[in-house]
């Protein structure tokens, strides 16, 4: 059978784990909560979580250490909405990190239907993609290869993208392919 005393020193230790607080300041409220009979036998040893041990890890690293960010933004569907939404979701994460003063890449991968965001004649935001790229060069539009192919087929023509779009062979590919190289992924 637990002792009330201990019990309240395990609960001060597991509410320690989960908000970081220095093992020294659970050790002086459990030594105050505890009787003098059970504060005089051994205290057994708790390993730090790695809760404790990343907020310890974090700490140590200071603010010098400009962490890096990068995002990946799908667009696959011909929806202005939606075009307009990843643009919103893009430059709101830039703005976000550079006030920490950290790194962020962006890269919007456009395929499927959503392939009209890039193409030079049909885009509802194309003057909206060209101010944020030059005001933003860390934002990046990628176009599948794969449906501007089927594209220039179904419209026997060849399709104009804008000149801020890259071409990638295949956009699924390429957001698994940055995903697999540890990039956040969202689907506005």
């Amino acid at each position: 059978m637990m002792k009330s005393g201990n019990t309240v020193g395990v609960v001060a230790w597991v509410i320690a784990l989960f908000i970081a607080v220095p093992p020294s300041a659970v050790a002086q409220e459990k030594t105050l909560a505890t009787p003098p009979s059970v504060a005089a036998q051994p205290k057994a040893r708790v390993a730090p979580s790695s809760a404790t041990k990343h907020v310890a890890t974090a700490q140590s690293k200071g603010p010098a250490a400009a962490k890096s960010h990068r995002l990946i933004l799908q667009v696959n569907a011909n929806d202005p909405a939606m075009m307009n939404l990843a643009l919103n979701n893009a430059t709101n994460v830039m703005q976000y990190y550079k006030d920490l003063g950290e790194e962020v890449k962006v890269d919007i991968v456009a395929y499927g239907p959503g392939l009209h965001m890039l193409r030079d004649d049909t885009s509802p935001v194309k003057t909206r993609i060209k101010t944020i790229s030059e005001n933003s060069p860390s934002i990046s539009f990628e176009a599948c290869g794969n449906t501007r192919e089927n594209m220039s087929k179904v419209e026997s023509k060849e399709i104009p993208l804008i000149s801020e779009a890259k071409v990638v062979k295949s956009g699924v590919v390429r957001v698994m392919e940055l995903q697999e190289q540890g990039w956040s992924y969202v689907k506005p």
